[in-house]
């Protein structure tokens, strides 16, 4: 229960979730915990296919619901964005904190990590605080008895006066345990005494000085104590949470009354401000959480953190943290590029095979020649373009990533790259949302959520685009091997395009850096907020899991968005080619339009006009440059690089024109994808403009100076 109609006597609160329930009478569970204690893995062992996603009403914030049946009930789980904190520094953690407080759960499941319990503690201590409904599940135990750690759970439970159920996630006999501890609590068989957090004593005197005021409207004393701390720390997004439930007027009313002025002169006359209220809320509930774990938490070995910390050492450590985060992405790269060149070729031998038989029975049918072009010839093939070149890299690249996240490596990037980030006045969290922009700059963007500043949110959302996609790989590997590397192909040929491919993201990063910087000194002024990250512990990826999440969730995600905007370009382009004017083809018309403003930038007008034309998928441009040279009505596919290579300095290529290609596929507008996600996520045009605007300067700018250089010295 929350601060609901029959807690609290006034109008319910409601987190706007719509529960899907399978009969009227079916309890409701929130699954609540920290990130990375497996709190998803328990969820979906629980309900299986019985599961839905979508967002929460307002937010862009997913949220996941499941039904999960016992003997004594049928229950829908919740699994709540994962969350540090209910103090609410993030949409996620409000989302979190608002379903627990008012979205009314008939319990709360808050999962634990076995090997780290003290820190997880604090999140308990927080939901024991609201709710005495609460079932704590201590998670992960087979990794902590690996690391030689053992946790009385007996005593922890006399301790937060609430159940405490040890799990590892995998195994069904606990699994069981932990629902049975659910239907108790649920029906009411086992008493809770949920532990109280003792404040220190001017806070306790200004939190009884209010409770004066709040005892006719909030009935519940314990919640009550909580929402006498929350007003005096002034919580914004609570209050007004508050607000709308207890009416307009309500905290204008309450802020004025003789009660809450006796509250803040006690604080004052003991030093608190606002901000020294909360350290000492914080400290407090730490300190606790420490008490707790004193005897109901043992290690077996005095050094069982040894392991990770020698990791640490390395893998964070000051003069070989970067060398090899770079050394990994080069690796990441030439299994990509090598592994995925194969199954490239197969996928496109087929999905090309398939277009001869559409064009058979385009021929059978005696369809018009026109038709037969704008959805064969047009739609169908590039549609085929993206997938072949899209879907392989992609289904390596996606599970590579997923595996450094699962095995606990990202956040240690977070945490390597953060001192930077800080010097730009940005947060170190935009290197978590960097890396996702690998795999595809929407998801990075997407990614942004977890960034707490809406300032510092806009920041890693403006930069984002400057870390290359997917999608301009195939541009990207293509040019620096016919014109860098070499045509022969091979291990080496491979590992060679990976290390200049790494050198090419590297100036990504750097420009990420020093565009950051700049913008957080002219238009979006401010210093870096605190940024706390968790380095969490080592693990053994789950193999299985990681490919299903990273191929069905990421890949096809992305991909579903890149056909749906690459269908109607493949039609926009071979309309283009075909329709002329003159003897000369609208497309042929434009590039030459294009010439003089491109040929400052170290290219043709055809180069720019593939950009421009390839602005719903990034892998169409190589092919719209091969077919306008080629005069061709439909995208084509030359035999090999070498013969791709003759054709483009046939026509007037050179190192320094592959130089600026190279430099504006790094640097150009974002994808059509990306800027929808940018204008969904911001809900500003401003900044949907401003985000395709800053890199395509950038890139501008970078062509012009490498060509000048050229031209110098040559």
């Amino acid at each position: 229960m929350g601060l609901t109609h029959r807690s609290v006597g006034i109008q319910a609160v409601d987190s706007g979730l719509a529960i899907q329930k399978q009969t009227p009478n079916d309890p409701v569970v929130a699954l609540a915990g920290n990130p990375n204690v497996g709190k998803s893995t328990i969820f979906n062992a629980l309900t299986g296919s019985n599961q839905h996603t979508g967002n929460w009403p307002g937010k862009t914030v997913s949220n996941a619901q499941g039904y999960c049946k016992t003997a004594a009930h049928g229950y829908v789980l919740v699994d709540i964005p994962g969350t540090y904190s209910l103090m609410a520094h993030s949409a996620e953690e409000a989302v979190a904190r608002n379903f627990i407080c008012f979205g009314a759960p008939d319990a709360v499941v808050v999962v634990c990590d076995a090997t780290c319990l003290e820190r997880n503690l604090n999140l308990v201590l927080q939901t024991l605080e609201i709710a005495d409904n609460a079932v704590v599940c201590v998670n992960l135990m087979d990794e902590a008895k690996r690391k030689g750690i053992c946790i009385d759970t007996a005593r922890l439970a006399a301790r937060l006066g609430v159940p405490v159920i040890s799990t590892t996630a995998r195994k069904k006999a606990d699994l069981h345990r932990l629902m049975q501890a659910v239907d108790e609590t649920v029906d009411r068989k086992t008493p809770q005494r949920p532990l109280t957090v003792s404040y220190p004593a001017p806070i306790e005197k200004a939190v009884e000085a209010l409770d004066v005021r709040l005892r006719g409207t909030f009935p519940n004393k314990r919640r009550r104590r909580w929402l006498c701390l929350k007003l005096l720390d002034s919580d914004p997004s609570l209050c007004a949470e508050i607000d709308a439930a207890c009416g307009d007027g309500f905290l204008e009313e309450l802020n004025g009354s003789a009660e809450m002025a006796k509250a803040q002169e006690i604080l004052k006359d003991a030093g608190l401000t606002r901000d020294t209220l909360r350290d000492a809320v914080v400290t407090a509930i730490a300190d606790t959480a420490g008490r707790i774990c004193r005897g109901a938490v043992t290690y077996r070995q005095e050094d069982c953190h040894r392991r990770d910390l020698r990791i640490d050492r390395v893998l964070t450590g000051r003069v070989t943290a970067y060398p090899l985060m770079l050394l990994l992405l080069a690796f990441i790269f030439f299994l990509t590029i090598y592994a995925a060149n194969y199954p490239s070729a197969l996928l496109s031998a087929g999905l090309f095979w398939v277009q001869d038989r559409l064009t058979d029975l385009f021929t059978a049918l005696h369809a018009p020649a026109w038709l037969h072009g704008a959805l064969v010839l047009g739609v169908y093939r590039v549609l085929a373009w993206v997938v072949s070149v899209m879907l392989p890299p992609m289904a390596i690249f996606f599970p590579l990533f997923t595996l450094l996240e699962d095995a606990g490596y990202l956040p240690r990037i977070a945490y390597n790259l953060d001192k930077p980030f800080q010097r730009c006045h940005a947060c170190g969290k935009q290197a978590l949302t960097m890396c996702m922009g690998f795999g595809c700059n929407a998801a990075g963007v997407v990614g942004c959520r977890i960034i707490d500043s809406p300032r510092e949110r806009l920041l890693a959302i403006l930069t984002n685009n400057f870390v290359p996609c997917n999608g301009r790989f195939p541009t990207l590997i293509a040019i620096l091997t016919m014109f860098f590397v070499g045509t022969a192909g091979g291990f080496f040929s491979s590992a060679l395009s990976a290390l200049l491919l790494t050198a090419v993201i590297l100036l990504g990063i750097l420009t990420t850096f020093g565009v950051t910087r700049l913008l957080s000194r002219t238009l979006l002024r401010g210093m870096p907020s605190s940024f706390t990250l968790e380095l969490p512990p080592y693990r053994r990826p789950q193999i299985g899991r990681v490919i299903w999440r990273s191929i069905w969730d990421r890949t096809v995600f992305v991909l579903g968005r890149a056909a749906a905007v690459a269908a109607p370009a493949g039609l926009l382009i071979w309309l283009l080619a075909n329709i002329k004017a003159g003897d000369v083809s609208l497309l042929q018309h434009c590039a030459d339009f294009l010439d003089p403003f491109a040929r400052l930038l170290g290219m043709d007008g055809v180069i720019l006009m593939a950009f421009i034309l390839g602005f719903p998928a990034n892998e169409i441009v190589i092919p719209i440059i091969i077919m306008t040279y080629m005069a061709e009505g439909s995208l084509t596919e030359l035999a090999g690089l070498e013969t791709m290579r003759a054709l483009l300095t046939a026509h007037g290529w050179t190192a320094g024109t592959a130089v600026s290609v190279i430099l504006f596929s790094l640097f150009h507008w974002p994808c059509s994808t990306t800027l929808l996600t940018v204008k969904k996520e911001t809900g500003s045009l401003f900044w949907t403009l401003l985000a395709a605007l800053i890199p395509t300067v950038v890139g501008i700018l970078a062509c012009m100076t490498a060509t000048g250089i050229f031209r110098l010295f040559t």
